[in-house]
């Protein structure tokens, strides 16, 4: 956890919390997640559950189980609406911003509802200035709120970089640790269907190099909610990617209240021949050729790494001892997208134990065409991860 060494850590948990399929989580795993909330409980099913926040060690299995016994069954947009209305109901200091997220609901309907339960004051409709409401809430962030900040598309938060770089993301070492800034910033991005070049930005590769700054992608309706209620606890500025063509999928989740660690890859599929490591949208990409790959006699192991700053070296080195091969696949620009630093710091930590070069698929370095044949030729399709995987395997 090196690459986290800028970021304000806090205390870890002195109480583990049995997660929803049984296991205690590691205390150690709570690096970057609020521990305590003053004694304070919340209500979860009609049963009172304490307010702190230590992430739970094993949540992929944990989504299994929820799947086959107890839970409900939430699409992700849903998802990341309870995750937030649980945090707002448990803690006064959290408030969104952001342009229509108060009574028409957000772009995506995450926030909607929550205006007319929580005030216009908690849920701020903003104008159309993105640099004013993102340094808003780094101001609000280093008085003791917990902002959380939706950018109707990610696209458009280029416009608050400085506010995202200059403020959130170095305050807390330019004040000598006297500024926490406990916000979050979230939305929309990746290729959607025909939205135009300016609408599917990727803005991994933008904000990757910036000190300070935790990165993380949802990929499911169960770590969607997860990374959510760990990004708000945190005492780090987090930006939490969400895909637009993924707020529609569906899963049981449980009913218990529980949180994902931000700094933990996910094992979707374990693999003996290959490591594939992936995250967002293309966690379904890969899974579709990993049919395909099984029906020829691969056997490929799935990883959504899904945090993307910092990488989860433990999860991703244990993988690479085992396979000896690595497959990168991400819808992330190819010219310093996250793929890149990825094979990087592969080859700086792992490369004794690489038996064949890395390879890395990522969209092509152009803008997203309109036309929707153009539009898939930039991204990067099941049947190129299948002849990819058969070209490290040889």
């Amino acid at each position: 956890m090196a690459a986290a060494s800028s970021l304000h850590v806090a205390a870890p948990a002195a109480t583990p919390r049995v997660g929803s399929a049984g296991h205690k989580s590691a205390p150690s795993a709570a690096r970057s997640v609020r521990v305590a909330r003053s004694g304070a409980v919340s209500r979860s099913g009609g049963r009172l559950v304490a307010c702190a926040a230590v992430a739970t060690k094993a949540d992929a299995p944990a989504s299994d189980a929820a799947s086959k016994s107890e839970g409900h069954e939430v699409l992700l947009f849903e998802a990341l609406r309870e995750g937030l209305m649980e945090e707002m109901e448990a803690d006064p200091t959290v408030c969104v911003f952001g342009e229509d997220v108060g009574h028409y609901g957000g772009s995506y309907k995450v926030t909607k509802g929550l205006a007319d339960k929580y005030g216009d004051l908690r849920v701020l409709d903003t104008p159309i200035a993105e640099n004013s409401f993102t340094g808003m809430g780094v101001g609000a962030g280093m008085k003791g709120l917990r902002p959380v900040v939706e950018g109707m598309n990610m696209g458009f938060l280029l416009l608050a970089y400085n506010q995202i770089s200059n403020n959130c993301g170095m305050l807390h070492y330019t004040s000598g640790g006297q500024f926490k800034i406990p916000l979050v910033i979230r939305g929309p991005g990746g290729v959607g269907r025909q939205l135009g070049a300016e609408h599917s930005q990727r803005l991994e590769s933008y904000f990757q190099s910036i000190p300070g700054l935790q990165m993380v992608a949802c990929s499911t309706p169960y770590n969607a909610k997860g990374l959510m209620k760990a990004a708000i606890r945190s005492e780090n500025p987090v930006v939490l990617f969400e895909h637009v063509l993924l707020y529609n999928l569906k899963e049981k989740i449980p009913d218990q209240e529980y949180v994902c660690c931000l700094e933990e890859a996910e094992m979707v599929r374990p693999g003996e021949h290959v490591t594939i490591l992936t995250y967002s949208r293309m966690r379904y990409h890969v899974m579709q050729a990993a049919k395909t790959l099984v029906n020829k006699g691969y056997d490929p192991e799935v990883i959504d790494i899904r945090s993307l700053k910092p990488f989860d070296l433990h999860t991703i080195g244990n993988s690479i001892k085992k396979t000896h091969r690595v497959l990168i696949v991400e819808e992330c620009m190819r010219t310093g997208g996250i793929g890149a630093s990825l094979r990087s710091a592969i080859i700086d930590n792992f490369w004794d134990y690489l038996d064949a070069p890395i390879m890395c698929l990522s969209s092509q370095d152009v803008p997203t065409p309109y036309a929707a044949t153009l539009e898939d030729a930039t991204v990067v399709q099941p049947a190129q991860i299948v002849a990819a995987v058969e070209q490290i395997c040889q």
